[in-house]
């Protein structure tokens, strides 16, 4: 319990260094720490019994991501997955660098990877875990205000691609979260599409 504590402390500082503010309930936070500490807290809803590998997952799934920007990529979708790909990879090896610090061992770091990597989603049911409570993150803190931002056919395809890598219990909860009206209507049209 004491290394776990000590992980999570470093990956709060770390994430506290992100000079993007998220403003939740007249609030202000620095962006990555706040959704990393609300992930974690879907987790646990999602998984109260969660392993340590997946726990330490949580909170540090997007450590750094704010120090490989978006736009040194290229527009369009191949631009987008090479800069998702790499991203991935900068999170799972920030995060191994601290895990080795605190003193946790390869075979535990290993697992974490897995997780942050996101690997075998379906198959693997920490990372459909890790999956479920990202969108979730999504839903609740960032949706209300994405929508209001774009077509309501992007949004409904980008609905149906996180709805799709959910699960039914993942979707239970996303069902049960308040949106505004038109916020709703497009996550029922996304389900449609589902169905």
């Amino acid at each position: 319990m004491e290394k776990l504590a000590s992980a999570f402390q470093k990956f709060d500082e770390y994430n506290k260094t992100d000079k993007h503010v998220f403003e939740w309930e007249g609030k202000n936070y620095p962006q990555e720490y706040f959704l990393a500490i609300q992930l974690y807290n879907w987790v646990l809803k999602l998984e109260p019994e969660a392993s340590q590998a997946l726990l330490l997952a949580s909170r540090c799934q997007h450590i750094g991501r704010w120090e490989i920007a978006r736009e040194s990529y290229p527009d369009g979708r191949v631009g987008y997955l090479t800069w998702r790909k790499e991203l991935g990879l900068f999170h799972a090896l920030k995060a191994k660098e601290i895990l080795l610090d605190v003193g946790f061992d390869l075979e535990e770091i290993a697992k974490v990877e897995r997780i942050v990597l996101k690997q075998k989603i379906k198959t693997d049911p920490e990372v459909q875990t890790m999956e479920n409570a990202l969108c979730l993150v999504f839903l609740q803190f960032q949706y209300e205000e994405f929508h209001t931002k774009h077509d309501a056919e992007k949004v409904i395809n980008i609905l149906k691609k996180s709805l799709l890598k959910m699960d039914t219990h993942g979707h239970q909860f996303a069902l049960s979260l308040p949106y505004s009206e038109k916020g709703l209507s497009y996550i029922q049209e996304a389900l449609k599409l589902l169905a």
